[in-house]
């Protein structure tokens, strides 16, 4: 029998790296339990901790880069214990060791030179805007609107952006933007581990902030939500909210005039980072419902027990086998309701639910919208449907 040597060096690495919930992980798998990725694929969070905390080879192989930080292991965790800064903490440990997927390698140097993932050109940060005027924030405007890089640089998401536009100069909201001298918020790259690519965006946008008295931001993606709110720790009393809080507020104060029908059977899809890390269910569906002609239906997994998408963690950025992706399956039981429209807030859903109804051959059968999408089509007198 071969003796395993432990290299504690490495445990000690994923505890600096801020994995120090590692040591009260009683090892009871019920992260293992709850996790999605069971159900398509061998894969046990509770191995990967435990490879970690004895130090032992192989909890920096694959398994590591497979979680998408759905947050459906920390919601039931009986301790508490924070898994996904865990599996952050280990893969940072890697990436300084130069260990990671290379998929990672191409969005990691965008986000170093231009300020996002994508290969744009920061000076194209807001090109999608077309010749709608975007104002420039300053001490006459309520919000900063912060753009997604996804949707400034994704074809499919541009035209959300467009409706979000749309919404706040029909319904009179003050807004405006910094250009092209924002930079991404850093989620993906601090949840692959990458921590020096994050903490350089992190300083720059905080010095942009805090230069323009920034303090109340709207956000179109969660995952920015999450970012601004938590790892940013909140600099100089800055507050970021959802866009679909905003609607729903402009809802109730009569601001959102909703005349044009969809007259279509909707399904909401939760976004993991707008409902299990944010704790937001019913703003969108308050709006969705408004709209005329709009019939809401639920899906069984619906708001906490909602199935994740599989673009977070660094899952945009992975090669996930066709019958390992959690969007086909999430399509799969979005028909079986006999919605004919998927409905989502979040710009990575957008793009993991839009490929799947391609992979599922559904696209005469269903199709994907953002709720600012549904909203601006129903405060619009010259949307068809």
């Amino acid at each position: 029998m071969t003796a395993v040597s432990p290299m504690l060096e490495l445990t000690d690495l994923i505890l600096e790296a801020g994995g120090q919930d590692l040591q009260r992980c009683m090892q009871c798998g019920t992260c293992t339990g709850v996790c999605p990725w069971p159900r398509v694929r061998a894969f046990s969070p509770r191995q990967v901790l435990r490879l970690m905390s004895l130090g032992l080879e192989g909890y920096e192989e694959e398994d590591l880069w497979t979680c998408v930080t759905c947050n459906t292991c920390v919601t039931r965790c009986p301790r508490g214990i924070d898994l996904i800064d865990v599996m952050r903490a280990g893969r940072t440990a890697m990436m300084a060791a130069g260990a990671y997927p290379r998929t990672f390698s191409g969005p990691l140097a965008s986000l170093r030179t231009e300020g996002n993932p994508w290969s744009g050109n920061r000076s194209e940060r807001y090109a999608w805007a077309g010749k709608t005027p975007i104002p420039e924030f300053g001490p006459d405007k309520q919000f900063l609107f912060f753009s997604c890089c996804t949707q400034s640089y994704d074809s499919r998401n541009r035209r959300v952006a467009q409706s979000m536009l749309d919404i706040f100069n029909q319904a009179g909201v003050s807004y405006g933007t910094l250009g092209t001298a924002e930079s991404c918020c850093g989620d993906q790259a601090r949840k692959v581990g990458a921590q020096d690519v994050f903490d350089d965006l992190k300083e720059k946008n905080t010095a942009l902030f805090r230069e323009h008295g920034v303090t109340d931001v709207i956000v179109a993606s969660p995952h920015c939500l999450q970012t601004l709110n938590h790892d940013y720790h909140a600099p100089h009393g800055l507050r970021a909210s959802h866009y679909t809080v905003l609607l729903r507020d402009l809802l109730r104060t009569n601001k959102l005039p909703l005349s044009t029908p969809l007259n279509a059977k909707v399904t909401y899809h939760d976004p993991c980072y707008l409902g299990r890390h944010a704790g937001e269910y019913e703003a969108p569906r308050e709006v969705l419902r408004a709209v005329p002609g709009l019939d809401l239906v639920e899906m069984p997994r619906n708001r906490e027990r909602s199935l994740c998408c599989g673009g977070g963690g660094g899952g945009l950025w992975r090669d996930v086998p066709t019958d390992e992706r959690f969007a086909v399956m999430r399509v799969r039981e979005a028909l079986d309701t006999g919605a004919e429209v998927i409905a989502t807030a979040c710009p990575y859903c957008t793009v993991m639910l839009e490929d799947a109804v391609k992979i599922a051959d559904a696209e005469d059968a269903i199709r994907v919208l953002d709720v600012a999408e549904i909203i601006a089509q129903s405060m619009s007198t010259e949307a068809g449907q």
